[in-house]
């Protein structure tokens, strides 16, 4: 049960209590100031400058923003760090601030050899691969072994042997990743078949990987024990395999630059006297492990026959409608699980769920897409790409992927908003023109989590979709 309550990289620190000082001092903010121009140094250039910054994912458990609000588990533990330094320096009126620097998680060792951060807090566990660029500070957690979870779709596995031969998906930058290789060695050795690693989205993190295998989206994923038993009491079709370990003896720590020993000794002091104490555990349990919006399995018997029903008019239509067929029909089922038949309380109607008053409309005017399937999704092609011409297109520096993802987050939270957003993220010293990682950080600030968490499904409907043709041979590519 400790290990359970000192999850994630973060022991316990009592944070249930006000942190020192805390409430006569700023909350930490999110990359905006000059300061977190590119900078190398020590703590004393730091404290000089006053203002740590900490690169972090956009994760929905460690660190997300919500309606202005940093929330999540780095978000709390940054805000403890930033009391604590002030205290232990006794700066007083002249504070020293922590700044969060949200980036994908692939970034993060690039990111901090270049100045944009001076540490990494993204439950890294360490390893030679790592240890070769970056140093790390007094482990959080000890002992950590990286696990199978498995899902609905998982097939039988007696033994750690048995994913000989089998198709793995995991982040190429991962520790899993290289562990996974050091296991396939092993194996390979022995007679046995490779293991074959499959790389996984780097926008998705162990819970949206979690997510997918509770739905059956994928058979099974590797992660970290602590990890596993927590998410498996929210997603409930999911089987902790403790008895498959692909590494074990693990530690998760903050990293900082290599030659910076003033850092790491301030970070191993806090460490030491943050990593007991259960009050910040339960508070984390109860405040950032329960599912909002459970991805949907779109493997399932009767939403992959609506698949395969519907694959040909995806593909028309994205054709016809110059936007991508398979990000649109990811979209369908966000929307409605691709049934035509699914009525919404507000009137809204068929797989992409419009008002046919809106449908008959200009700019789209097509009717009938409350009894025909087909004019149902040709409406939908033809509205997006209405948006996608009239709000995104015209900006060439927007890359293919991500004018379809403004696309959605224009149309969930319309697109005076979607302005908003790109505004704000160039603002906040954020990439305007990347929804994951950047523009989705403003989003959720103006908007709440909403948009963000819409955006984010259709993006694992994507992904599942993409593997399943992967599977058959064929091809995910738009025109």
């Amino acid at each position: 049960m400790m290990r359970l309550l000192v999850a994630l990289c973060l022991a316990c620190a009592s944070l249930a209590t006000p942190a020192l000082g805390q409430s006569a001092r700023p909350k930490p903010i999110v990359a905006s100031l000059p300061q977190l121009k590119p900078w190398t140094g020590d703590l004393d250039g730091m404290l000089e400058r006053r203002v740590i910054r900490i690169l972090v994912p956009y994760s929905k458990t460690l660190f997300f923003i919500d309606r202005g609000r940093q929330l999540g588990v780095i978000a709390e533990l940054g805000q403890r760090f930033q009391s604590w330094i002030n205290a232990r320096h006794k700066t007083r009126a002249l504070s020293i601030t922590v700044a969060f620097v949200p980036v994908p998680r692939g970034d993060f060792e690039r990111a901090l050899n270049e100045g944009r951060g001076d540490i990494v807090a993204g439950n890294l566990t360490i390893t030679p691969e790592r240890l070769a660029t970056m140093d790390f500070a007094e482990p959080w957690m000890s002992n950590v072994r990286e696990v199978v979870v498995t899902g609905p779709a998982a097939p039988a596995l007696n033994s750690i042997e048995d994913l000989a031969g089998r198709d793995v998906y995991v982040r190429e930058g991962s520790s899993y990743a290289s562990h996974l290789r050091e296991l396939g060695k092993g194996f390979e050795a022995k007679g046995l078949k490779p293991i074959i690693l499959k790389p996984a989205d780097e926008n998705l993190e162990d819970e949206d990987i979690l997510e997918m295998v509770n739905a059956g989206l994928l058979p099974f994923a590797i992660v970290d024990d602590h990890k596993a038993a927590l998410w498996s009491r929210v997603f409930t079709s999911l089987k902790l395999r403790a008895d498959l370990a692909v590494h074990e003896g693990g530690s998760v720590a903050w990293a900082m630059r290599k030659n910076s020993p003033l850092l790491k000794q301030e970070i191993d002091a806090f460490v030491h006297e943050h990593k007991l104490g259960t009050a910040f555990g339960n508070d984390v349990k109860r405040r950032y492990f329960a599912s909002d919006r459970i991805v949907k399995n779109a493997y399932s018997p009767e939403d992959a026959q609506r698949f395969r029903d519907l694959v040909a008019l995806f593909r028309a239509q994205g054709e016809a409608y110059r936007f991508d067929w398979l990000m649109l029909m990811a979209q369908g089922y966000q929307e409605s699980q691709l049934d035509q038949n699914r009525r919404s309380h507000r009137g809204a109607v068929g797989v992409m769920q419009l008002l046919p008053k809106t449908a008959a409309a200009k700019p789209i005017e097509i009717t009938g897409v409350d009894t025909d399937a087909g004019r149902n999704i040709q409406a939908g092609a033809a509205y997006m790409r209405y948006i996608t011409e009239t709000y995104i297109a015209k900006d060439p520096a927007i890359d293919a992927r991500n004018r379809v993802l403004f696309a959605f987050a224009a149309y969930n939270a319309g697109p005076g908003n979607l302005r908003k957003f790109r505004r704000i993220a160039k603002e906040k010293g954020l990439d305007p023109n990347l929804w994951f990682g950047n523009v989705e950080h403003a989003a959720a600030q103006v908007v709440g989590r909403e948009t963000v968490q819409y955006v984010s499904n259709i993006y694992k409907y994507f992904v599942a979709y993409s593997l399943l043709l992967g599977e058959k041979g064929l091809t995910a590519a738009s025109p």
